[in-house]
């Protein structure tokens, strides 16, 4: 079984990811031989499915805010309780890493079913002095709408790469909301910031096609209807940054493809 190691690593609990795949990568080659317009609708697309699994220790989640500290802003709703830090959540029973960003970089084909997303909005909320969810995948068609469902004032502020930065303030219990437009997609997830409660943070993917997925709460995420072939994906979460540049997959036209298990070393996410 292969490993994702501390500078590029690539592995697969279903076997070795590439005889895993690798036994249908010459189906999939046939497929990618033909020009785009032979492909039938069964071989030219494709779903792949994973899990990724912290290798080591599970680390002690931190805590950011402790419980009853009437130092912060608004302890009566942000101190109810410790609040933990979500720069890594991983499941006690299956290891699991939550909120691990996969994704395309950018591609040149989508199925026709999802040139267009089907929601045109997505809901960002904000509860006990927390941003839900803490990683969110969102097309540029797609608005973000931000509430809160806190009895304090808040504001949610973007810290974009190629977007134009967004700051804006919400009243307390605010379930209407505040439409967040990203027109241009970023190569890395970004940064959302609350600066009146500075420990509230959370990431954005902001891609202009729908070839993305956020790792849920055991690890797992699927990515559906991809071109068939062999492609490059990103894989990035937020304390260790790049887990890896350019994860290779073969996409099998007609089938789903799991990757399997996908250990990565605790080394990855060692303060920096």
């Amino acid at each position: 079984m292969k490993r994702f190691g501390i500078g590029l690593l690539a592995t697969t609990a279903a076997g070795v990811l590439w005889l895993a795949v690798g036994a249908l990568g010459r189906q999939a080659a046939s497929a990618d031989d033909k020009k785009p317009a032979d492909l039938t609708a069964d071989d030219a697309w494709g779903t792949i499915t994973g899990q990724f699994v912290l290798d080591g220790a599970i680390p002690e989640r931190r805590v950011i805010v402790k419980a009853n500290d009437a130092q912060v802003n608004d302890p009566a709703i942000c101190a109810a309780a410790d609040i933990l830090s979500d720069e890594l959540v991983v499941d006690p029973k299956t290891k699991g890493i939550a909120d691990v960003f996969v994704y395309l970089p950018k591609t040149d084909r989508v199925h026709p079913q999802l040139q267009e997303s089907k929601d045109k909005e997505v809901v960002f909320d904000q509860k006990g002095c927390r941003f839900l969810p803490h990683a969110l995948f969102v097309r540029t068609d797609q608005v973000v709408r931000v509430k809160s469902d806190d009895p304090c004032s808040h504001n949610t502020r973007t810290v974009p790469l190629k977007n134009q930065q967004v700051n804006v303030s919400l009243t307390p219990n605010d379930r209407v909301g505040v439409e967040f437009k990203n027109k241009v997609p970023e190569r890395l997830p970004i940064e959302v910031q609350c600066n009146i409660h500075n420990w509230m943070s959370a990431r954005w993917l902001i891609l202009d096609h729908p070839y993305g997925a956020v790792a849920d709460e055991t690890g797992k995420f699927q990515i559906a209807d991809l071109p068939a072939g062999e492609h490059e994906f990103v894989v990035w979460q937020e304390k260790a940054g790049y887990i890896e540049r350019k994860f290779k997959v073969n996409v099998v036209g007609g089938k789903t493809t799991d990757i399997g298990t996908i250990k990565v070393p605790v080394a990855k996410f060692a303060e920096k």
